[in-house]
């Protein structure tokens, strides 16, 4: 290094201006140096502040990567590729947030600790010295000022004594402190230098060694990961543009097909004809919604078909609501005062009048023929559009209004020789059914598997319907679920168990058999699936009311009941293997009920224990099936009871009748027997034996007569 220069430390009694001016240049020296050391420290700060954020950052990288497996993705959760190679990079990342632990610690060793030495103990140092040094400096220049201006003339020689005493004391104090201050001023040249040096010395060996530690962890084994993942990341991208040109292609190919489709208006009938084959549609109508007596409102909202209900979604809902049952439901085309393209949905019952509105004619033919395929259960066939196509063969216009509900309710009315079923008022749409309709049977129209439900729908039955007619001739209302309030009361005051449950319902679909075991969790597992896929969340929440009659479903506002399961129907009860919440009963409806015997599972979920649900249902069907073996012994009891009184009654009735034949054989012999006349002589004539015995056979002869009489 070339020389260092120093401050004569020999000159510092002398105290000369050339001193002073020296001793300016090295202030001014140390000044620089002062600024330049504070900024390279806060250089230097960052850095290790930095570090230190890299540290914390790449643990937290780290620790995040290792959670990947706990996060609940929508798409794309269960991907075991994604997962493991994940744990692979957290693997790495978390030896990487080792390293850069262990090269923090270096930095704050071997850079900071020597700059923040130089900064705070030796700058702070000069700053003090050189402070002392300008007081030390002004009170001897002051002494000097007094020692001059003593008088020739009145010569005190206390005050020269004091005077001098005051002048050696200052220069003194002075030598001594410009002593250590040029002393500190030279040694802060050679400090300089270690001071810059010492903390890039420490940052060098510590990056030295932190990329010594990562290339020791970063094996060939890791490099050739890398390169995997790096491969597998270029197909990615190779396959995500291929995916961008195909949605491009078909982002055009849609512009150009569906140009005609963006107005609302009817489009051409030759390139775009109605289709009148339809068993599921699906688009946006507007609804009519009373809001008054007179007056209404008209809502956009989704409607799409479901089996055989119409069901609506809004456009921030997850899941639709039904709006009516369309099986066996009336639909025509209305006229609206304030709107165009409106048709009319009745009900099976007449109680439900949906009225909605499309955008254009052959929406509205499309909805009408759709919604007439579905009310005649025509969904349910393998072969649904040949079907229809075969069954609307006739029509010349989708618009023609439906048999009104009067009419249908006529057709559908039970004759005098029996009660007519389901299966055949679903046949009998009309007053004149049609030809096509005709040709097919229930059995055509029921499919394998029907739709899964997941609201609480009461069916509408012929026996429900007659239930209404007899409470409108009687002028009582009628439970709108099919069941009248005596009989409710009857059964929950005749029956001995009554246990209340709070379940809520997930869903009934139609079962193949009613025997198997595996049925109640078969059907979990569908509708649980279901639910998943469609996003579906909403659960009606019932009581579950068990009696050893039935089972009702009780809405917990109203308390009206919503649906009643007979006991003898419940085929079998059970409960979820894992999941105890989760229980399901199996209902195998009669044979001569409604034309078949379906088998319908329920599923629903509880808040206590399934299986406490499902013992009450098996005890309730015991204290049933005990309860009928009972009735049945005391009516045989009886019954035998009643043979014997009337065994008793023919035997006395055919005592009696001997008594009063014996009474009237001797009436009738002893009127047939003469008196004995009396003699000339006042005796009466004794009859001979002969004739005694006449009289005698006479007489039994009679009584054998009367007895084989």
């Amino acid at each position: 290094m070339p020389g260092i220069e120093k401050l004569p430390i020999e000159e510092t009694l002398e105290d000369s201006p050339q001193t002073r001016s020296l001793l300016g240049v090295f202030e001014e020296d140390t000044a620089a140096i002062s600024n330049y050391c504070t900024q390279l420290y806060q250089a230097m700060q960052r850095i290790y502040d930095a570090q230190n954020e890299l540290s914390a950052a790449t643990h937290l990288t780290s620790r995040l990567l290792k959670e990947y497996d706990k996060q609940r993705f929508p798409l794309g959760g269960d991907d075991e590729v994604m997962s493991s190679t994940l744990q692979q990079f957290a693997k790495v990342i978390d030896e990487l947030s080792s390293c850069h632990a262990v090269l923090s610690t270096q930095l704050a060793d071997a850079m900071m600790f020597p700059i923040t030495q130089f900064k705070e103990r030796d700058l702070k140092e000069i700053l003090t010295l050189k402070e002392v040094f300008q007081i030390s400096s002004d009170d001897h220049d002051t002494a000097i000022n007094r020692y001059s201006r003593l008088s020739k003339r009145r010569d005190n020689d206390k005050l020269r004594a004091e005077a001098v005493e005051d002048v050696y004391t200052s220069r003194k104090k002075q030598h001594q402190t410009m002593m250590h201050y040029f002393c500190s001023l030279n040694t802060l040249q050679y400090k300089k230098k270690t001071a810059l040096l010492e903390p890039l010395l420490g940052y060098m060996q510590a990056q030295i060694s932190f990329f010594k530690l990562g290339s020791e962890n970063l094996t060939q084994q890791w490099e050739d990961f890398l390169g995997t993942i790096g491969t597998s990341v270029q197909n990615v991208r190779r396959e995500m543009e291929e995916e961008i040109g195909q949605m491009q292609q078909t982002i055009q190919d849609m512009e150009r097909s569906c140009d005609q489709l963006y107005a609302p208006c009817d489009p051409d009938p030759a390139h775009s004809p109605v289709c009148r084959n339809l068993t599921r549609k699906q688009g946006y109508l507007y609804i009519r919604n009373k809001t008054g007596l007179v007056s209404s409102s008209w809502e956009r909202q989704y409607f799409f078909t479901q089996g055989g209900n119409l069901m609506q979604q809004g456009r921030g809902e997850v899941a639709g609501g039904l709006v009516t049952d369309l099986d066996n439901c009336s639909v025509m085309a209305v006229d609206c005062d304030d709107r165009r393209f409106c048709f009319q949905v009745t009900s099976f019952d007449g109680k439900k009048v949906v009225t909605l509105q499309s955008e254009s004619r052959k929406e509205c033919e499309e909805w009408i023929s759709t919604i007439n395929n579905i009310s005649k259960r025509i969904y349910l066939s393998e072969n649904a559009e040949e079907l229809a196509a075969r069954v609307n063969q006739s029509a010349l216009e989708a618009v023609t209004p439906s048999p009104s509900f009067q009419q249908r309710h006529e057709s559908m009315r039970p004759s005098s020789k029996g009660r007519v079923g389901r299966a055949s008022s679903i046949s009998s749409v009309g007053s004149e059914p049609s030809p096509a309709l005709s040709v097919l049977s229930l059995d055509a129209l029921v499919a394998p598997e029907t739709p899964i439900q997941f609201d609480i729908i009461s069916p509408v039955t012929e026996e429900n319907s007659g239930q209404s007619k007899t409470a409108a001739q009687s002028g009582r209302r009628s439970n709108p679920f099919g069941e009248s309030g005596d009989s409710a009361t009857e059964d929950s005051e005749d029956s001995i168990l009554h246990q209340l449950f709070i379940v809520r319902f997930l869903g009934s679909m139609e079962v193949k058999t009613a025997e198997s075991t595996d049925v109640i969790s078969e059907t979990m597992r569908q509708i649980l699936a279901a639910r998943a896929i469609h996003n579906i969340f909403r659960m009606t929440e019932s009581h579950l009311l068990v009696t050893c009659d039935c089972l009702k479903l009780i809405d917990p506002q109203t308390q009206v009941t919503r649906l009643r399961f007979p006991l003898s129907t419940v085929v079998q009860c059970s409960s979820h293997q894992d999941n105890k919440r989760l229980f399901g009963f199996v209902l195998q409806s009669a044979a001569g009920g409604r034309g078949d015997g379906r088998a319908i599972c329920y599923i629903f979920e509880s808040n206590n224990d399934g299986e406490k649900i499902c013992d009450s249902v098996g005890l309730a069907k015991q204290i049933a099936f005990h309860s009928e073996m009972d009735r049945k012994a005391v009516e045989k009891r009886k019954e035998q009871d009643k043979a014997k009184e009337k065994q008793q009654e023919e035997l006395s009735k055919q005592r009696q009748i001997e008594k009063d034949l014996e009474e009237q054989s001797r009436l009738i012999a002893a009127s047939s027997r003469p008196a004995n006349p009396p003699g000339p002589d006042g005796q009466f004539l004794v009859l001979s034996n002969s004739q005694s015995e006449d009289s005698d056979a006479g007489e039994d002869g009679k009584k054998r007569g009367e007895s084989e009489a």
